[in-house]
């Protein structure tokens, strides 16, 4: 977990998580993506981690240049989590980009 002292020094950070109609989701301050499906989409951002949970979830945009990536399908829930997800996963982009 983060501790009070890491939280102040993000609180500089914006992040904006843009939801229209629950099935179109735009997400800036993206830095990485652990993983995705159809009905789960982590990705890490400049403020912890976020799951997004539906279905038939797609990633329909990712720009690294503007980190900023948008998620499409039946969006019910999106959570925010201070856990680290264990860096020897190789993320999506990590896989790309080999």
């Amino acid at each position: 977990m983060m501790s009070n002292e890491e939280r102040k020094n993000i609180t500089n950070v914006i992040q904006n998580l843009i939801l229209e109609n629950r099935n179109k989701l735009n997400i800036s301050g993206v830095l990485d993506v652990f993983s995705f499906d159809d009905q789960v989409v982590i990705v890490e951002t400049e403020l912890g981690l976020l799951t997004v949970k539906g279905d038939n979830l797609r990633i329909n945009k990712l720009s690294i240049d503007t980190s900023e990536i948008i998620v499409e399908g039946e969006i019910s829930s999106m959570t925010y989590s201070d856990k680290e997800i264990d860096k020897k996963n190789s993320s999506f982009l990590n896989r790309i980009f080999k």
